[in-house]
C-alpha cells in the first residue's frame, strides 16, 4: 500500500501510530485516506451487487414513472462521476507536466468513477423494478458521507496549518464531491411514487410496509401511524391494515400443501417399491419399517428461506454483541491510564453507542423475519387442518372429535407459533457460547475450563427435567383433548342435559378431568421452579467456579476491574444463550408433541374421491352400484352388503325399512362418506343431498338456501313457496334476512328441514338424495311438500330423486321402492309389484295402507278440486294435509270432503266478521322494501363478540391476584425484592474486590472475599426459585379457581344464553383462555417482576457510581414513558381484536366439520376454504400489527438503552479523575444490560395486559344470569311428587326472550292425572314451547303452572326436572358407553337397564355388540342411526319413569312398525301416567282421552274422543279439519 501511495506529496507511509492513535489531535495519513478510506464504500457496493440484482429480478412489481426526484438522483450520480473522473484527467494531466503523481490518483478516481456510474445505473433498474426505496444506495451514500468526513476536516487542518491550499483543483475536487454525495444521501432518503400496474392500488387498506422508505422499515416508522391512533381512540377491526400478499392464508397454504402432498408422494411411491422388492426382503431375514411422511420436512421446505435469512440478521447481532465488552475493557484500561488522551475514552463511549445502536437494527430485523414467518407457520397449519378435516372417514372422525381437532388449530399450531422464535438458537446459542468461551479463555486462561465443566454437567439435569416435562405435557394434551371435547358435547347437548337435569353428573365428569390436569400443572411448575432456578444460577455459578479457580490456582493472579467485569459482561451474554437454550429445549419439546399429534391426523385415511365414479355410467341410469360392499370404518364388519341397484335417470326412488336398516348408510355410500370394500358405484350428475338431521349455518335464512349461489329472485320465491317457508318468514322477525342461530338454534326442528330441503331444492342439481326430511316435519307440511317438491307434480319432477322415508302413503306416487333390512336390499320393484308379492314387505303394507274401497276415487276427488277456485284449491290441499297421517291408516271419505267444503265455505263466508281474513296477506314491493332494510337489525340472534376498549380494569387485575391469593402476591415481591438486594449486593462486593490493593503481587483477604461472593450468589439462586414456585403454585390455584367459576356459571346458565352465543365461543374460554390462565400468564408475571427488579437495580447502580446520570435519566424516562403509553394502549387492543377474530375461526370449523358431508355433497369444499382463509387473515391482521407494535417499542426502547450506556460511558469519560476502575466498570456492566431489561419490561407490561384479557373473557362469562336454583332449601317437594300427575296451566304467557313477542298468551287448562292429551298444531305454533315451560326452560312472564296442585315456580330446578320424564325431539346421546347414556348417575340397575332395552326394541342390538351395556358410542351417537338414538330415549324415559311423561315428536324419525311398538309400550308402562304428545302422526294421539286444538273457538279448546273409537274420530273428522284450517292459518293466539 505504500508503493501506491509514492514518495512524493502523499509521504510513503499507510500507517503512523503517531498521527493517528498516540496524540491529542489524531489524524489518519493522506495515503490512507485516499486509498483504504476512499474505497471502502466502493467495495461495500460491489460487494452487494449480486445478491442485490438477484433480489431485484425476483421483486417485480411495476415501473415506476420517471419522477423529478429521480431525475435529481440520476443527475447526482452523473455528476459525480464527472467530479471523479475530472481528477482521473487532472492526474494524466499532471503526467503530461512531468509531475509523475503517485498511482493512487489514478487508481481512487477510476474506481470511484466506475462505482458512479453502477450507482446511477442502480438507480435506473430501480425505477424500472418498482423499488420506492433503495437500502443498498441508502448505506452506499452514507459510507460515502462517513468516509469523506474524514478528509474533509484533514484537508481544512492541513490548510490552517501551511496557510495556503497545496493542491487547489484536487481540494476543491474534493468539496463539490462532498456536498454531492451528502446531497444524494438526503435525496436517497426520500421515497419514490408507488408503481405503475401495482396490485396494492386496488386494496382498500393496504400495509403501508410496502410502500415505506428503507429508512422507515429500518425503524419501523410506518407503524408509528397507527401507534397514534390507538393511543387517542380505541382500534377498531377497520383500522386494520391488510396482509401483504406473501402472508396471506391463499398463498401459505398453498406452498405448505404442495410440500406436504410431495412427502406423500413420496412415501406412496416409496411403499409401492418395497412391495416389488418385499420378497426379496422377506428371502434376506425382514423388512425395514415403512418410512412415514414427514410434516416437519414440509414445513422447512415452506418456511425454510425466511428462517434462513433471519438466521443473517441473527449472526450480525450475535457477533455485535461480543464487540461491547471489549470496548469495556479499553474503557477500564483508559480509567487506569491517566495519561491516555481523552478522546479515547469519548470514541469508546462514541463505538459503544453505535455499536448499540446497529445491534438493535439487526436483532429486530431478525424478530419482524421470524415473526412474520410464525405467522405463516400457523396460518398454514390451521389451513392444513381444516383442508383435512373436510376430507377425513368416518372411522378418524370418531377417534379425533371436532374438540380435539379444534385444539389441534387452537393450541398446537400456536406451539408452533410461539417456538418460530427460538429456532435460531439452535446454531446461535451455541454459537455464543464457544465465543463467550473464547473471549474469556483470553481474559482468565485456563481457568474458564472450571466453568465449561460445570456447564457440561448442567446439559443432563436440564434433559432428564425436559424428558419429564416432556412426559407431562403429554398426559396434560390428553386431558385437555378429554376436557374440551367433553365441553363440545356438553354444550350441543345443553338442552337435554337440562331437560334430564344431569348437569351434575356430567360437571363431575369435567371437574374430575380438571382435577387431574391440575395435578399435571402442579407437577410441571414445580419443574419450570427447578429450570428458572438452573437458569438463574448456571451463569453465577460458573463464574463463581471460573473466577474462584482463577485465584486460587496461582496466589498472583490479580482480579482487577478489567478481568472481573470483563469476565461479567461476557457472563451475562453467556446467561442469554444459556436461559434461552432451557426455553428451547422446553418449547422443541412441547412442539415435538404437537407434532406428532398433528402428524397423525394429517396422515389419517380420507376419503376416496375415485369410490364414486362419477363420469362414465350405463345409458339411461343415473345411479347403479354393482355388488356393493361398504363399512363405516376398516375395523368393523360391512353395514351395506352385496347391494345391486339401478336407479333410472328422473325416477323418483323411495327407500324404506326398518330402523337400523342402513336407508341412511346407502345414501352415505352414494355420497361416497362409506369406504367402499368391493363392488362399483356410479352416480352421474351433480348431487343435491339433505340429510336427516337438517345441516343449518349461522347466518342468515336466505344465506342457507342459497349456499353461496347467486340470488335468482324467481327461482328463489319458487323455492320458498314449493318448501312451504312463506309462512314462516313472515313469523321471524327479519324475514328471509333473520339470523339463524348455531344448529340451526332458533327454529324448530320442522323449519330447520324445510330450510334444509329449500337448499337442495335451489341448488338445480341433477340428483337429489333426501334423508328421511318429512319425518320432521307436520303431517299437513309433509303432504305439501311432498306435492311440490319431491313428488311427480313437483318442482324436481323429472330429476332423480331418491327418497328415504317412513310415509307409506307417499309410495304409490313413487316410480320405485327400495326394501332394505339388514343391510341388504330384500325387495326392489313398483308399489304395485311388491304389494302382489307375498314377502314381508306386502303383509306390512296390506296391514297398514287402507282399503281401496274405502278410499277417495281420484275422479271425484279431481272434480270436486276442479270446481273451487285456485286460491281455495290451495287452502284445501293445506288443510287436508294438516293431518296426512289420517289418510296413512283411516282415509277420508268423498262424504267428509264435501262436508269439509261446506263448512270451508260458510267459514270464509264468516270470516271478516272475525276481523281476520283467511288467506295470508300478500306484501306489496313497497312494504316488502321497507322489511328488507329492516330485516338486519331485527333479525341478528348472534350479537358480534365485543372487544374491551382502554385500559384494563384495575378490578381485572384484583380478581387475578385474589384467584392467586393475597398473601402469595406479596411473598412474590417481597422474594423478588430480596432476589436484586442480593444480586446487587454481589456485584457490588466484586467491584470492591477489584479495588483491593495489591501487595507483593497479591491480593489478601480472597478467600473471604470469594466466600461472601458466592454465598451473596447462591442466596439470589434459591430467592429466585422460592418466588417462581411460590407464583407457580398461585397460578394453578388461580386456574382452579377461574375454571371452577366458568364451567359452573355456564352449567347454570339459561338455555336462552346457548342459543344466542356461538358454541365456539363459549369453548374458546374453556380452551385459549383457559391454556393462557393456566401455562402463560405466570412466566409473564415472573418475566415482568425480573426485569423490574433487574433495571431498577440497574438504574441504582448507575446513579450511585456517577451522580451525574441523575440529569440524563429525567429526559429519558419521560421519553421511555411516552413510547410506553402509546405501545401499551395500541398492543393491548390489538391483543384483544385477535381474541375477538379468533373466536369465529374456531365457530366456523366446527360448524363446517358438522356439516362436512353436506359441503361435500353440494361440491362446496373449496369455497368454505375461502371463507376460513378469509376468517383465518382477518385474525392474522391484529397479530400481524401486534408484532410490528413490538418491533416498534423495542427500536425505541433499546434505543434509549443505547443512550444510557453512552451517558454512564461518557460519564465516566469525564469524571475519570474520581473514580475508580471497579467502579466504571461495574456502572457501565451493568449498563450494557439495560438495553434488553427495559425492552422487556414493556413488552412484559403488555403482554401481561393482553394476556390478562383471558381473565377478563373468563370473569365475563362467570358473571352471566343463570337460571333459577337446581335446589331451593326447605322448599323442596314432597317424597314421592308427583303422585297424580295433573298439571295445570292458569293464564300462563311466555316469550323466548325479553323483548320479544308472546309465544304463549294467557294460556289455561287442566290436564287430569293419568290423561293422555294429545297437542297439535302446524309448526311455530308453540308446541314445544308448552313442553319447555313445563321444565322452566322458559320461564313465566305471567301465571303459574302447577303440578298436583305445587307451584312449580317456587320450587328448585332439578326438583322439577328430576320428577318428570321426556323424549325430546332431536335425540342427543354423548360420547361414552351406552350404560352412561341411560344412567349417568348409575342410580339403576344392570336389570332395570335391559329391561328398560327391551321394551324400548334395543335389547337385540345391543345384545350383539361384544361391549354390551359399555357399547361405545361415538360423539352425538353418529354410530347409532338417528331411529336407534330415538329408541335410546326411549330407554332412558323407561328407567326413570315418573308420572309425568312428554313426547316431543319422539317418534318422528321411526318406521311405522317401531312406532306402534314405542305406542304400545307406552301405553302399557305409562298406563297410570299423565302422557302429554306433541301429535306428528294422528294414529299416535288415536287412543288419546284428550286433543288440545286452537282456541279460535272456545268449544273446540279440547274434543273428548274414547280409546280406539275410530267410529267416533271419523264423525267428528270435519270438526278437527275445519280446527286444523284455523290452526293452519294463524287464527289462535295460545294453545
Amino acid at each position: 500500500m505504500d508503493a501506491l501511495c509514492g514518495s512524493g506529496e502523499l509521504g510513503s507511509k499507510f500507517w503512523d501510530s503517531n498521527l493517528s492513535v498516540y496524540t491529542d489531535n489524531p489524524d489518519l495519513t493522506p495515503c490512507f485516506q485516499n486509498s483504504l478510506l476512499a474505497w471502502i464504500p466502493c467495495i461495500y457496493l460491489w460487494a452487494a451487487l449480486p445478491c442485490y440484482l438477484l433480489y431485484l429480478r425476483r421483486q417485480h412489481r411495476g415501473y415506476i414513472v420517471l419522477t423529478r426526484l429521480s431525475r435529481l438522483k440520476t443527475v447526482l450520480g452523473v455528476l459525480l462521476w464527472c467530479v471523479s473522473w475530472a481528477d482521473l484527467f487532472y492526474s494524466f494531466h499532471g503526467l503530461t507536466q512531468d509531475q509523475a503523481p503517485a498511482p493512487i490518483f489514478f487508481i481512487t478516481p477510476l474506481v470511484m468513477g466506475i462505482t458512479m456510474v453502477l450507482a446511477t445505473l442502480l438507480i435506473q433498474y430501480e425505477r424500472l423494478r418498482g423499488v420506492q426505496s433503495s437500502g443498498v444506495l441508502i448505506v452506499f451514500w452514507f459510507l460515502c458521507v462517513i468516509c469523506a468526513i474524514i478528509p474533509f476536516r484533514s484537508k481544512i487542518l492541513s490548510a490552517m496549518a501551511q496557510g495556503q491550499v497545496s493542491d487547489p483543483f484536487r481540494f476543491t475536487t474534493f468539496y463539490i464531491y462532498f456536498a454531492l454525495v451528502l446531497l444524494a444521501l438526503i435525496l436517497s432518503c426520500f421515497r419514490e411514487k408507488p408503481p405503475l400496474f401495482s396490485p396494492a392500488n386496488a386494496d382498500p387498506n393496504p400495509c403501508p410496509e410496502a410502500g415505506a422508505g428503507f429508512l422507515s422499515r429500518l425503524s419501523f416508522w410506518w407503524f408509528t401511524e397507527m401507534a397514534i391512533l390507538g393511543y387517542r381512540r380505541p382500534l377498531k377491526e377497520e383500522d386494520l391494515w391488510t396482509l401483504n400478499e406473501e402472508d396471506r392464508s391463499q398463498q401459505v397454504i398453498q406452498r405448505l400443501l404442495e410440500a406436504w402432498r410431495k412427502q406423500q408422494r413420496n412415501k406412496a411411491a416409496a411403499a409401492f417399491e418395497k412391495k416389488d422388492s418385499s420378497e426379496g426382503e422377506v428371502l434376506l431375514g425382514g423388512r425395514s419399517r415403512p418410512k412415514e411422511p414427514s410434516f416437519l420436512w414440509a414445513l422447512s421446505v415452506t418456511f425454510g428461506p425466511s428462517i434462513l435469512i433471519s438466521a443473517c440478521y441473527k449472526l450480525i447481532q450475535d457477533l455485535l454483541a461480543f464487540v461491547n465488552p471489549q470496548l469495556l475493557s479499553i474503557l477500564i484500561r483508559f480509567i487506569s491510564t491517566p495519561e491516555a488522551p481523552s478522546w479515547w475514552g469519548f470514541l469508546v463511549a462514541a463505538l459503544m453507542f453505535t455499536c448499540s445502536v446497529i445491534q438493535t437494527l439487526a436483532l429486530h430485523q431478525h424478530f419482524q423475519c421470524i415473526f412474520v414467518t410464525a405467522l405463516q407457520l400457523r396460518t398454514g397449519i390451521i389451513g392444513v387442518i381444516y383442508r383435512k378435516a373436510l376430507v377425513i372417514t368416518n372411522s378418524v372422525k370418531q377417534e379425533s372429535t371436532v374438540g380435539e381437532i379444534v385444539n389441534l388449530m387452537a393450541v398446537d399450531a400456536q406451539r408452533f407459533m410461539d417456538l418460530a422464535p427460538f429456532l435460531n438458537l439452535v446454531w446461535s446459542a451455541p454459537l455464543q457460547i464457544i465465543l463467550a468461551i473464547y473471549f474469556l479463555w483470553q481474559n482468565l486462561g485456563p481457568s474458564i475450563l472450571a466453568g465449561v465443566a460445570l456447564m457440561v454437567l448442567l446439559i443432563p439435569l436440564n434433559g432428564a427435567v425436559a424428558m419429564k416435562m416432556r412426559a407431562f405435557q403429554v398426559e396434560q394434551m390428553k386431558l385437555k383433548d378429554s376436557r374440551i371435547k367433553l365441553m363440545s358435547e356438553i354444550l350441543g347437548g345443553i338442552k337435554v342435559l337440562k331437560l334430564y337435569a344431569w348437569e351434575p353428573s356430567f360437571l363431575k365428569q369435567v371437574e374430575g378431568i380438571r382435577q387431574s390436569e391440575l395435578r399435571l400443572l402442579c407437577k410441571s411448575a414445580c419443574l419450570h421452579a427447578i429450570i428458572t432456578f438452573t437458569w438463574t444460577c448456571t451463569p453465577f455459578l460458573v463464574t463463581l467456579v471460573t473466577l474462584g479457580v482463577y485465584v486460587s490456582v496461582d496466589e498472583r493472579n490479580v482480579l482487577d476491574a478489567e478481568k472481573a467485569f470483563v469476565s461479567l459482561s461476557l457472563f451475562n451474554i453467556l446467561k442469554m444463550p444459556l436461559t434461552m437454550l432451557s426455553q428451547l429445549i422446553s418449547g422443541l419439546v412441547q412442539t415435538s408433541v404437537s407434532l406428532k399429534r398433528i402428524q397423525h391426523f394429517l396422515s389419517q385415511e380420507e376419503l376416496d374421491p375415485q369410490c364414486v365414479e362419477r363420469k362414465a355410467i350405463s345409458p339411461g341410469y343415473a345411479i347403479t352400484i354393482h355388488s356393493g360392499t361398504f363399512t363405516w370404518a376398516q375395523d368393523l364388519p360391512p353395514t351395506l352388503h352385496s347391494l345391486d341397484i339401478q336407479v333410472p335417470k328422473g325416477a323418483l326412488v323411495a327407500v324404506v325399512g326398518p330402523v337400523g336398516c342402513g336407508k341412511s348408510s346407502l345414501i352415505s355410500a352414494l355420497l361416497g362418506d362409506m369406504e367402499k370394500l368391493e363392488g362399483k358405484v356410479h352416480v352421474k350428475g351433480s348431487v343435491a343431498y339433505v340429510p336427516q338431521q337438517a345441516w343449518i349455518q349461522n347466518a342468515t335464512l336466505q344465506e342457507n338456501v342459497l349456499f353461496g349461489q347467486a340470488l335468482d329472485p324467481k327461482l328463489y320465491q319458487k323455492t320458498l313457496e314449493a318448501c312451504a317457508l312463506l309462512a314462516d318468514l313472515e313469523v321471524l322477525p327479519g324475514g328471509d334476512q333473520t339470523e339463524i342461530g348455531e344448529k340451526g338454534i332458533n327454529l324448530s326442528g320442522g323449519q330447520r328441514q324445510r330450510i334444509s330441503l329449500a337448499r337442495a331444492v335451489y341448488s338445480g342439481a341433477d340428483i337429489f338424495f333426501l334423508d328421511d326430511p318429512l319425518s320432521a316435519v307436520d303431517s299437513h307440511v309433509a303432504k305439501h311438500i311432498f306435492d311440490h317438491v319431491i313428488g311427480p307434480e313437483g318442482v324436481l319432477a323429472g330429476k332423480t330423486r331418491v327418497l328415504v322415508t317412513h310415509g307409506i302413503s307417499f309410495l304409490p306416487q313413487t316410480d320405485l321402492v327400495i326394501v332394505m333390512a339388514d343391510g341388504q336390499v330384500a325387495e326392489a320393484g313398483p308399489y304395485e309389484a311388491l304389494l302382489q308379492r307375498n314377502s314381508t314387505f306386502a303383509e306390512f303394507l296390506h296391514n297398514y295402507v287402507p282399503d281401496e274401497d274405502d278410499g277417495l276415487p281420484k275422479e271425484d276427488s279431481k272434480t270436486v278440486l276442479d270446481d273451487v277456485e285456485d286460491e281455495e284449491v290451495l287452502l284445501i290441499e293445506d288443510t287436508l294435509s294438516d293431518h296426512t297421517d289420517l289418510t296413512d291408516y283411516e282415509p277420508v271419505s268423498y262424504e267428509v270432503q264435501k262436508q269439509l267444503m261446506r263448512q270451508l265455505s260458510t267459514m270464509s263466508s264468516d270470516g271478516e266478521g272475525h276481523g281476520r281474513p283467511m288467506s295470508r296477506r300478500r306484501l306489496g314491493p313497497a312494504e316488502k322494501a321497507a322489511r328488507a332494510t329492516e330485516a338486519k337489525k331485527s333479525g341478528v340472534l348472534v350479537q358480534e363478540e365485543k372487544a374491551e376498549t382502554g385500559n384494563v380494569k384495575l378490578s381485572v387485575f384484583w380478581d387475578y391476584a385474589k384467584a392467586v391469593g393475597l398473601w402469595t402476591v406479596l411473598a412474590v415481591c417481597l422474594l423478588f425484592g430480596a432476589q436484586s438486594a442480593a444480586a446487587i449486593g454481589a456485584n457490588v462486593w466484586l467491584s470492591a474486590w477489584t479495588n483491593e490493593p495489591v501487595v507483593d503481587g497479591r491480593q489478601n483477604n480472597t478467600s473471604l472475599r470469594l466466600g461472601v461472593y458466592a454465598a451473596l450468589g447462591m442466596l439470589q439462586g434459591v430467592l429466585v426459585m422460592l418466588s417462581a414456585l411460590t407464583l407457580a403454585v398461585g397460578s394453578v390455584q388461580a386456574g382452579r379457581l377461574l375454571h371452577h367459576a366458568l364451567l359452573h356459571n355456564k352449567m347454570r346458565s339459561p338455555q336462552s344464553f346457548f342459543d344466542t352465543t356461538p358454541s365456539g365461543r363459549i369453548l374458546n374460554r374453556f380452551s385459549k383462555d383457559i391454556y393462557v390462565i393456566d401455562e402463560i400468564l405466570a412466566p409473564a408475571i415472573l418475566t415482568l417482576l425480573n426485569t423490574f427488579f433487574n433495571s431498577a437495580s440497574i438504574l441504582v447502580v448507575i446513579m450511585t457510581s456517577t451522580p451525574l446520570f441523575i440529569v440524563v435519566v429525567v429526559p429519558l424516562a419521560a421519553i421511555y414513558v411516552l413510547v410506553q403509553r402509546y405501545y401499551v394502549a395500541t398492543s393491548r387492543q390489538l391483543k384483544r381484536l385477535e381474541s375477538v377474530s379468533r373466536s369465529p375461526i374456531y365457530s366456523h370449523f366446527s360448524e363446517t366439520v358438522t356439516g362436512a358431508s353436506v359441503i361435500r355433497a353440494y361440491g362446496r369444499g373449496q369455497d368454505f376454504e375461502a371463507i376460513t382463509d378469509v376468517r383465518v387473515d382477518s385474525n392474522q391482521q391484529s397479530c400481524y400489527a401486534y408484532i410490528v407494535s413490538n418491533r416498534w417499542l423495542g427500536i425505541r426502547v433499546e434505543f434509549i438503552g443505547s443512550c444510557v450506556v453512552f451517558f454512564a460511558a461518557l460519564f465516566a469519560v469525564t469524571g475519570r479523575s474520581s473514580l475508580n476502575p471497579g467502579l466504571v466498570g461495574l456502572s457501565v456492566s451493568y449498563a450494557l444490560q439495560l438495553t434488553m431489561a427495559l425492552n422487556w419490561m414493556v413488552r412484559m407490561m403488555s403482554d401481561l395486559e393482553s394476556n390478562i384479557v383471558a381473565v377478563e373473557r373468563v370473569k365475563e362469562y362467570t358473571k352471566t344470569e343463570t337460571e333459577a336454583p337446581w335446589v331451593i332449601e326447605g322448599s323442596c317437594p314432597p317424597e314421592g311428587w308427583p303422585q297424580h300427575g295433573e298439571v295445570e296451566f292458569r293464564n300462563y304467557s311466555v316469550r323466548y326472550r325479553p323483548g320479544l313477542e308472546l309465544v304463549l298468551k294467557d294460556l289455561s287448562l287442566r290436564v287430569h292425572g293419568g290423561e293422555k292429551v294429545g297437542i297439535v298444531g302446524r309448526t311455530g305454533a308453540g308446541k314445544s314451547s308448552m313442553t319447555l315451560c313445563l321444565f322452566r326452560i322458559l320461564e313465566a312472564a305471567e301465571g303459574e303452572i302447577y303440578i298436583d296442585g305445587l307451584n312449580v315456580a317456587q320450587i328448585g330446578l332439578h326438583d322439577l326436572r328430576s320428577r318428570l320424564t321426556i323424549i325430546p325431539q332431536d335425540p342427543i346421546l354423548f360420547s361414552g358407553t351406552l350404560r352412561m347414556n341411560l344412567d349417568p348417575f348409575s342410580n339403576y340397575s344392570e336389570e332395570d337397564m335391559w329391561q328398560a332395552l327391551e321394551l324400548s326394541n334395543l335389547r337385540t342390538f345391543v345384545s350383539s355388540q361384544p361391549a354390551g351395556l359399555d357399547f361405545q358410542c361415538s360423539e352425538g351417537g353418529e354410530n347409532l342411526s338417528v331411529g336407534q338414538r330415538q329408541l335410546v330415549c326411549l330407554a332412558r324415559a323407561l328407567l326413570r319413569k315418573s308420572r309425568i311423561l312428554i313426547l316431543d315428536e319422539a317418534t318422528a324419525a321411526i318406521d311405522l312398525e317401531t312406532d306402534d311398538l314405542i305406542q304400545a309400550t307406552i301405553r302399557t308402562q305409562f298406563e297410570t301416567c299423565t302422557v302429554l304428545t306433541i301429535a306428528h302422526r294422528l294414529n299416535t294421539i288415536m287412543d288419546y282421552t284428550r286433543l288440545f286444538l286452537p282456541r279460535m273457538f272456545y268449544e273446540y279448546m279440547e274434543e273428548d274422543f274414547h280409546p280406539y273409537d275410530k267410529a267416533c274420530m271419523k264423525a267428528q273428522m270435519p270438526k278437527l279439519f275445519c280446527l286444523s284450517l284455523v290452526l293452519r292459518k294463524g287464527l289462535c293466539y295460545a294453545l
